[in-house]
C-alpha cells in the first residue's frame, strides 16, 4: 500500500461533507474495535504529518476512515486518561483523577453500556483499569508477555502478544453476536527497544526540546516503537479481513496521552494532551476524510451506545457528548471547548493543572506554581537516557537553559494562541490585551471545577493503602 505524504496535519486528507452515505435499513449492529496506543504523540505518526516515521497501517486506516485533528484526553496520564473514556466523565466526577486510582463505586463503564445493547465485550493487552468489577471485560489471556530477552524484568518490559487477539476474533466471526474489542498496545511507553530502527541523524526534533546525539538516539529508538505498535495494529486489520467482519467493524484508533517526552505525557500542552483519534465506520464515514471539530475522549462513550441502539437519555447526566452526527455528516462542528486535569503521579510528578482548549486558544491554571515541575523524566534514577546532555547542554546554549528553565518553572497561569503559536512557546497570559479573555478563562474554569467537584488546592496526597491501585496482569 502507498504511503501517504503529508506535511500538515490532515494535508491529504479532504474535509467531512455533509451527506455521507447511510446504511442499509437491515444492517446489523456493527462490532467495535478500539485499538489504544501507549504514550503517542498525535504529531508522531504520519497520517498527522510525520514524514520520518513509518506507519502504513495507520495510514491505510487513514485513508478508510476518519482524522480528527482536534482530539483531546481528559488527563495527560494514563489510568485517569482510560478511565475518561470508559465511563464518558471527567477525571474527577469517575474518581480517578491521580494515576494508579480507580474509578468511584457504581460508576458505569463502557463495556456495561454495550452489554445492555447485546454486545460481547472483550479486552486483550494492558490494563490500568480498576476496579475490574466495574469492567465487565472478558480478559483475552496471554496477550501481555515479556519483551523477548526481559523475563523476569519489571512491567515496562512488557509485550502485546496479537496471536490470542486473532484466536479470538475467528470464534467471534462465527457467531451473530455484535462484539467491542479493546487491544489496548504497551508501545510505546518506555521502555523503547534498545535497537534503533531508525538512523539519529535524520530524526526530526520539537522546537520545545534539546537537540544532543543521546536525544537523537532516543527518539529513534522511540520512533521504533512506535513502528512496532503500528505493526501491531496491521495485525489486527488483517485478521478483520481474513475473518470477513471488516466491512461490519468500525475500528476506532488512539492513544491514552502524548508521549514519555518533555512537555508532552503528565502536562496540559498539546504535545501531552492532543490525542490522535482516527475512526473507520464502513457505510457511513466516507474514506480519507479530517475534521478540525473539537472532541474529548470522554464522548467515545456516548457514541458508541448510540451507534450501538441505546438512546443517550438512558445515560445519567455525564460530560460526554455523542458525536455520531459528525460521524454521519450532519455536521462538521463538535464541541466549544474541551476540559483537562492533571493531578499527579506519585512523589515524580506533583504539579496540579487544569485546562480549557477551544480551537484557537489554550488556558492552563497551574494550582502549585511555586514547586519545581518534575516528572519521571528528570526525577527517576537513573534519569531519562538523554536528560544529562540536556543539563550539559544548558550552560552552552541558551535555547538550552530556556528549555529547562520553562520545563521546571510554571506560572500560575498560561494562555497560548495555538494559531500562531502552535507549540506553545509564548505565554500570553500577562498580556494586558488578553485581560478580558483571561477573566472569561478564569470564571469558566471556577464554573466547571465546581461542576466536577473539583476542590484540589495543592499537590495531591495519595492515599496510604488504597485498594484503588490497579496491577498490570501477565498470564
Amino acid at each position: 500500500m502507498k504511503r501517504i505524504k503529508q506535511i500538515a496535519i490532515g494535508s491529504m486528507l479532504m474535509p467531512i461533507s455533509v451527506g455521507a452515505a447511510e446504511p442499509a435499513t437491515n444492517q446489523e449492529k456493527p462490532n467495535i474495535v478500539i485499538f489504544v496506543a501507549d504514550d503517542l504523540g498525535a504529531n508522531d505518526i504520519t497520517p498527522y504529518g510525520n514524514v520520518i516515521i513509518r506507519t502504513p497501517n495507520l495510514n491505510r486506516l487513514a485513508q478508510d476512515g476518519l482524522l480528527f485533528s482536534n482530539a483531546f484526553a481528559a488527563s495527560p496520564t494514563s489510568a485517569p486518561s482510560r478511565a475518561a473514556l470508559h465511563t464518558g466523565l471527567y477525571s474527577f466526577r469517575n474518581g480517578a483523577h491521580a494515576n494508579h486510582t480507580g474509578i468511584r463505586e457504581r460508576v458505569k463503564t463502557l463495556p456495561s453500556y454495550l452489554q445492555s445493547q447485546g454486545y460481547k465485550t472483550a479486552l486483550a493487552g494492558k490494563l490500568h483499569l480498576g476496579p475490574m468489577s466495574q469492567y465487565p471485560f472478558e480478559l483475552i489471556h496471554k496477550t501481555n508477555i515479556p519483551e523477548n530477552g526481559h523475563d523476569g524484568k519489571d512491567v515496562l518490559w512488557t509485550d502485546l502478544k496479537m496471536q490470542p487477539v486473532d484466536e479470538w476474533l475467528h470464534k467471534a466471526s462465527q457467531k451473530k453476536q455484535p462484539f467491542l474489542l479493546m487491544v489496548n498496545d504497551h508501545s510505546p511507553h518506555v521502555h523503547w527497544p534498545e535497537k534503533a530502527e531508525y538512523d539519529p541523524k535524520t530524526i526530526d526534533m520539537p522546537p520545545f526540546h534539546i537537540d544532543t546525539e543521546e536525544t537523537r538516539m532516543a527518539r529513534a529508538r522511540y520512533y521504533t516503537d512506535v513502528s512496532k505498535m503500528d505493526n501491531n495494529l496491521g495485525l489486527l486489520l488483517k485478521s478483520l479481513e481474513k475473518y470477513g467482519i471488516e466491512d461490519n467493524t468500525i475500528v476506532i484508533f488512539t492513544s491514552d496521552q502524548g508521549p514519555q517526552w518533555a512537555f508532552g505525557k503528565w502536562g496540559l500542552y498539546d504535545y501531552g494532551i492532543r490525542v490522535p483519534l482516527i475512526i473507520k465506520y464502513p457505510g457511513i464515514v466516507q474514506g480519507n476524510k479530517s475534521t478540525d471539530a473539537l472532541v474529548s475522549l470522554t464522548d467515545i462513550l456516548p457514541t458508541l451506545f448510540e451507534i450501538a441502539g441505546g438512546e443517550n437519555a438512558q445515560i445519567p447526566e455525564i460530560d460526554g457528548k455523542s458525536f455520531l452526527p459528525l460521524l454521519k455528516g450532519k455536521t462538521n462542528e463538535h464541541l466549544t471547548e474541551v476540559y483537562a486535569s492533571h493531578t499527579g503521579d506519585g512523589t515524580m510528578n506533583e504539579a496540579p493543572m487544569r485546562m480549557i482548549r477551544t480551537k484557537r486558544y489554550k488556558y492552563i491554571l497551574n494550582l502549585a506554581p511555586e514547586i519545581l515541575y518534575t516528572t519521571h523524566i528528570d526525577k527517576a534514577k537513573p534519569p531519562a537516557g538523554y536528560w544529562n546532555s540536556w543539563l550539559v547542554q544548558s550552560f552552552r546554549s541558551e535555547h538550552a537553559a530556556s528549555v529547562l528553565w520553562r520545563y521546571h518553572n510554571r506560572p500560575k497561569e498560561e494562555l497560548y494562541d495555538i494559531i500562531y503559536d502552535p507549540n506553545e512557546l509564548n505565554n500570553i497570559a500577562e498580556d494586558p490585551n488578553y485581560i478580558n479573555m483571561i477573566k472569561e478563562f478564569r470564571a469558566k474554569m471556577e464554573k466547571w471545577r465546581v461542576q466536577q467537584g473539583d476542590a484540589e488546592e495543592g499537590p495531591y496526597i495519595p492515599i496510604k493503602n488504597s485498594n484503588s491501585t490497579t496491577p498490570y496482569i501477565f498470564d
